[in-house]
């Protein structure tokens, strides 16, 4: 009977300290999402700057898990590169520490009244911003109340022979038992699929006296390595660097697990050296008051240290893991690829990848562009049908970007967004609409000299009269592009240009309608040359439409 009690007193305090995790993480999110977009767009070739990313992502969203996850899948989208991707999950080695420290806070007393204080304004506050911070603090409340309430739990476990007798095999003072704990904490933490809720349970079985500090410190090794599992879920199904950027993380942390491991009585003495007390000293309420924080520093000292010792070798462990993870030569899809429901992603890193995917977009647009040059102002080497045939390839993956960000999107909307996420989100959708808009209508603008020859079309005043209204057009595309890329776009000055433009398609259709009268033109070569007009008047107003989405 007593068994059952602690069983179901320990299952009781995890669902409350889960559910203060995930609500803490989510209102984080929603407080500083621009903190995440803005740490994420950040990432360059520079391995200690995308080790800060994955650092202040995974502190924001309180998860590690969710910080490798996301790496993945941005690799898998083509959005980062294998040597970024190392970097973050580094990173969040480094930024998953601050959990420990959070759990390590002796307040577990005073959870009711962060809760108290949390859940007024949660309910009741008139601002979003107000609401989530009430969240933050009924959530982190509900941490140390769950905490409290298995901390409490484990203490009979103490006083039960049949208990103190299992447990003996885990906390002797030699090597079996220190690979034992790692085993055993390494497989929890793959059941659970979470390493801050089994290092939550650690440090509650500690305080309470049912482990000493030696099994607490290889427990959280193992926990270390089953946390990978996530990543290697997560890049099932993914194209190879995904696959390369997930082992890269589980090697990473099972080398630091066996380089401590090599040393360990002596890496627990150290952690016992660096913080004042000892650890398995207990005080008159019966608790091990000091154990929680030596968890925490050993939790820390561990991941920085791997962190800072394996930064010369990052390039090393991309090439080792890209010679165990060969590519079998299969052609990467050229459109985003979803690892899993983005309803379960970070809003503001699952906003940013839809981002990431439009430049993608944008991209294509660019060498569409390339070719209509080629085909109308500068000539080229290819011939007219290789042009055709690769404009169509080019609208092609366009189409297949627009459908699969819209869906995407949406799904992500169906989860709880801030205002501003919400505004965003809706812009995504229509600035990817405009976008597979402009790449249809220059897909068109080639294909139409298919009707009927160039040169035939294209004569005297009407060849100028083209190229300098296809130039215009083109620049006030790509100038609008830049300036939504490097926020400074100034809408009014955008629609100006684009109704000059509109009146300057209206002047060349009235100087088009007199060469026809003029008997100058056929009436096939009078139609196409219209219609490539029309053309560059829609991918005007697209452009435009561009402008307005991003406002």
């Amino acid at each position: 009977m007593e068994a059952f009690k602690i069983i179901y007193t320990v299952l009781g305090g995890l669902g409350i300290f889960f559910y203060g995790m995930k609500n803490m993480s989510e209102g984080l999110q929603s407080v500083a999402g621009d903190v995440v977009k803005s740490a994420i767009n950040t990432i360059t070739k520079n391995r200690i700057s995308a080790i800060l990313v994955g650092t202040i992502v995974t502190i924001v969203v309180q998860s590690s898990s969710v910080t490798t996850v996301m790496v993945v899948g941005f690799v898998n989208a083509g959005l980062m590169n294998l040597t970024q991707a190392i970097g973050v999950i580094f990173g969040a080695n480094i930024g998953t520490t601050i959990t420990g420290w959070i759990i390590s806070i002796k307040i577990g007393k005073y959870g009711l009244l962060l809760i108290g204080m949390g859940i007024f304004p949660l309910l009741f506050g008139k601002s979003t911003k107000v609401r989530q911070i009430g969240r933050i603090l009924f959530s982190v409340g509900m941490i140390f109340f769950g905490l409290d309430i298995m901390s409490d739990a484990f203490k009979p476990l103490r006083a039960m022979p049949e208990f103190l007798d299992m447990i003996s095999y885990f906390s002797a003072q030699n090597y079996f038992s220190y690979f034992a704990c790692i085993v055993v904490g390494c497989i929890l933490t793959i059941v659970i699929q979470s390493s801050s809720a089994m290092l939550g349970i650690t440090m509650a079985m500690a305080t309470s006296g049912v482990i000493e500090f030696h099994t607490a410190a290889a427990l959280v090794l193992g926990e270390n390595i089953g946390t990978t599992i996530t990543a290697l879920l997560a890049s099932v199904g993914a194209n190879v660097t995904a696959k390369r950027a997930a082992r890269a993380h589980a090697i990473f942390n099972a080398l630091g697990v066996l380089a401590v491991f090599s040393f360990f009585p002596y890496y627990v003495e150290f952690i016992d050296w660096v913080v004042p007390g000892s650890a398995n000293f207990r005080s008159t309420t019966g608790e091990f008051d000091n154990i929680a924080v030596h968890i925490a520093t050993g939790h820390t000292i561990f991941n920085v240290t791997a962190t800072i010792l394996f930064i010369p070798f990052l390039g090393t462990l991309a090439k080792l893991v890209t010679k165990i993870t060969p590519d079998y030569g299969r052609k990467e899809q050229h459109h985003l690829v979803m690892l899993s429901d983005p309803s379960t992603m970070v809003p503001a890193t699952a906003l940013a990848q839809a981002d990431l995917e439009i430049n993608k977009m944008k991209d294509i647009l660019r060498r569409l562009y390339a070719l209509a040059d080629e085909l109308f102002i500068t000539g080229s080497k290819k011939s007219q049908a290789d042009i055709i045939i690769k404009a169509k390839d080019y609208e092609s993956i366009t189409d297949n970007i627009q459908k699969e960000v819209t869906v995407y999107t949406v799904k992500l909307m169906e989860s709880p967004l801030s205002a501003k996420e919400s505004i965003h989100a809706r812009g995504i959708l229509k600035e990817v609409d405009e976008l597979e808009s402009i790449a249809d209508y220059i897909e068109k603008l080639i294909c139409y000299s298919e009707r009927t020859s160039i040169d035939k079309m294209l004569k005297g005043d009407t060849r100028e009269d083209f190229t300098n209204f296809y130039q215009a057009v083109k620049s006030f595309y790509e100038t609008t592009i830049k300036e939504i890329d490097t926020s400074s776009i100034d809408l009014s000055v955008t629609l100006r240009k684009s109704e000059q433009l509109r009146l300057s398609a209206e002047n060349m259709r009235s100087k088009h309608l007199e060469r026809i009268s003029n008997g100058e033109f056929d009436a096939l070569t009078a139609l196409t040359y219209s219609d490539m007009i029309v053309a560059l008047r829609k991918i005007r107003s697209h452009t435009q439409n561009v402008a307005q989405a991003y406002s």
